[in-house]
């Protein structure tokens, strides 16, 4: 089983390298989102965007990939994603994340997640209270459609 988890989160780095290293677009991907969450009582995450490119083989759909990056004790605020397609892996440290009618979940350098069309997050913090933890996050979605919306009142 780890294994494959450490299959697939290099499959999506060498899928990362090698669309980014295929990107035609003359804009950086940061000017086409949002750098960071919005503001709580703790630390929050903050994103650096590498790569957003339209999917060529597949209308309407946009390939964005960012590095997601939580300070020790940040927490995002819960949010969804639309309707994108979300993989998310461990890069370093430990997230302990949630999905609405899902357990609590920690998840360690090396693992990784989905999350389908239209799921809530309704946790994601980093556990450590000295260490930073990182993800990489990949979005397929819907050309134009806002990667973040962030829902404060769940």
């Amino acid at each position: 089983m780890i294994g494959v988890r450490i299959a697939a989160g290099l499959l999506a780095v060498a899928t990362l390298a090698a669309a980014t290293a295929c990107s035609t677009s003359d804009e950086p991907a940061h000017a086409k989102m949002p750098m960071t969450a919005a503001a709580s009582t703790r630390p929050s995450e903050t994103l650096e965007p590498l790569l957003q490119q339209a999917l060529p083989n597949v209308k309407g759909k946009t390939f964005t990939s960012v590095i997601v990056d939580f300070p020790p004790k940040a927490r995002a605020m819960p949010h969804r994603h639309g309707q994108a397609f979300v993989y998310a892996y461990v890069l370093e440290g430990t997230v302990r994340s949630r999905l609405a009618g899902k357990p609590v979940r920690a998840y360690h350098q090396g693992e990784n997640w989905v999350e389908q069309p239209g799921a809530h997050h309704v946790l994601t913090e980093n556990t450590s209270p000295i260490k930073r933890a990182k993800l990489l996050v990949v979005f397929v979605s819907n050309t134009g459609e806002k990667l973040k919306v962030d829902d404060p009142k769940s």
